[in-house]
């Protein structure tokens, strides 16, 4: 009888359905009577979270965290890497900041991060009766086989089975299996228990004779074929969708930077049904917009740069001379004022640079990050709600003597203000990620925009909505049966 267990799931790409696919496992476990924890041992996101222990994690994790029922820890995710430049990331061990790394020296810090990597894992190993691990890109990527923490070599270390899932709205679906399995040494194919196809839309009866010619070549069974699961709202770990498009007549812009972070602090806004939510990418021009909101940054005096040299600077200015409002959050609310100084040059070259001016404020970058999940108020033309959330930044903001407020947040162990509001009311900062997910602080930041209707989703609804919808697809269109019996043969197979 199967008392505990780990699982692996890896995918052919990309965007394959890794992080759902954990996700759903995860919520149909627990409600088995599991006790479940996610796993990734290596993830590379700019959109974190702040974990019950006072840590940094890739914000796939925290979800799946969430569909079992847990508070993550930064043991879910030991290693998070979050990309500064196109050839380099801060290193992020067991939650904590470690070092900036180019690609080649991170190369040759993998095998020594190991170590940290399974002591997370057999953490979770030694209080949860199952771990889903979740591998990283796809194992077929050859060039990044040696060394590799993320996909098969964790596994071999490990010593668990996997299974491999690809996505068929991709196109190709066949040749991505077969050939990812072609690619795998021997002994990594021999831990390869199955497939499962995702995002299939048709006739379940089209797709059986290319099922049968996959499991006859590759004598690995197919263990679900997942629907197109339309509609479905799972926080992204981090692609962009960009352009919404006419969802409501309320429009919001936000300029895409290229270090752009924790863009799910907008995903509300994707939801809301009076709110057009339009992401502008690089080399477009900001749209007229009722509102603009500056987002998180990874690299802030970079990406500010990068702002003035598409001109947005000039199109923020002109927004707000014919009265619109403007909200910077976190990076986005260091952009707003006089100064930006970096004296460590923990962010490039040391030195000063001027902001946008538009805040009495100047932000001095430390190399001790901000890490606090924070639950407060926010007081906004005489309204006080609540709000909930979290922070993550190496900023330290000087606010002019005897300002008060809007933000009054407290950590568990101290209440302290954050955020500023112009004196002509047209712009507000703060350092809250999640400023807009309680519905009433969503509401009443939209009213202050202009937006009279007070018709903000739920988002913890709707993330509960989702893990359980995807649960219940697994229910239905994976052979829990089969992948029980292939965990058991794979447990007896590899007892000591």
């Amino acid at each position: 009888m199967l008392k505990k267990f780990s699982l692996m799931v890896q995918g052919t790409t990309s965007d394959a359905g890794k992080s759902t696919l954990v996700a759903g496992l995860c919520r149909l476990l627990k409600r088995q009577g599991w006790s479940v924890a996610p796993f990734k041992s290596q993830n590379m996101a700019l959109n974190s979270a702040v974990t019950a222990d006072g840590g940094e994690i890739g914000r796939a994790q925290a979800v799946q965290a969430q569909a079992c029922e847990i508070e993550p820890t930064v043991h879910m995710n030991p290693v998070l890497l979050k990309p500064n430049t196109d050839i380099g990331a801060q290193v992020i061990v067991q939650g904590k900041a470690l070092a900036d790394m180019d690609a080649c020296a991170y190369h040759e810090y993998k095998p020594r991060v190991m170590g940290a990597v399974m002591e997370s894992y057999h953490h979770l190993q030694a209080h949860y009766q199952a771990v889903i691990i979740e591998g990283a890109g796809s194992p077929a990527e050859i060039n990044l086989r040696d060394r590799d923490i993320a996909n098969m070599g964790f596994a071999e270390e490990a010593d668990c089975p996997v299974i491999i899932i690809a996505d068929i709205d991709k196109g190709g679906v066949f040749a991505h299996l077969y050939g990812t399995l072609a690619l795998l040494s021997e002994s990594e194919q021999n831990r390869v228990i199955g497939f499962v196809i995702n995002r299939f839309r048709g006739d379940i009866t089209l797709l059986q004779g290319g099922l049968d010619w996959l499991e006859q070549t590759t004598g690995k069974p197919v263990l679900g074929v997942l629907p197109y699961l339309h509609g479905l709202y799972l926080e992204q770990e981090d692609a962009i969708a960009v352009q919404q498009g006419e969802r409501g007549k309320f429009r919001v812009v936000v300029p895409c930077f290229p270090r752009i972070s924790n863009h799910t602090d907008f995903d509300v806004l994707r939801l809301h049904p009076d709110v057009d939510l339009i992401m502008v990418p690089p080399n477009q021009p900001l749209p007229p917009a009722d509102l603009i909101i500056l987002p998180g940054s990874k690299s802030v005096q970079g990406d500010l740069r990068f702002l003035r040299e598409q001109g947005w600077d000039n199109a923020i200015n002109r927004h707000l001379r014919f009265g619109g409002k403007l909200i910077g959050i976190c990076g986005g609310y260091q952009m707003l004022g006089d100064m930006l100084h970096d004296p460590l040059g923990l962010e490039g070259e040391a030195g000063s640079m001027p902001g946008l001016g538009l805040l009495p404020i100047s932000t001095t970058l430390a190399p001790e990050k901000q890490l606090r999940r924070v639950t407060g108020t926010l007081t906004l033309e005489g309204e006080t709600v609540p709000v909930i959330g979290y922070e993550i930044h190496a900023g330290v903001t000087e606010i002019p003597s005897g300002y008060t407020q809007p933000l009054q947040l407290n950590d568990g162990q101290q209440t302290a203000e954050d955020g500023f509001c112009s004196a002509d009311n047209l712009i507000l900062g703060s350092y809250l990620h999640g400023l807009f997910d309680e519905p009433a602080a969503c509401n009443a930041l939209l009213r202050w925009a202009g937006l009279s209707i007070d018709t903000a989703p739920d988002m913890q609804q709707l993330r509960e909505d989702g893990i359980n919808r995807l649960a219940d697809c697994l229910a239905d269109h994976l052979n829990m049966d089969k992948l029980f019996s292939l965990l058991e043969q794979w447990k007896q197979q590899h007892a000591n």
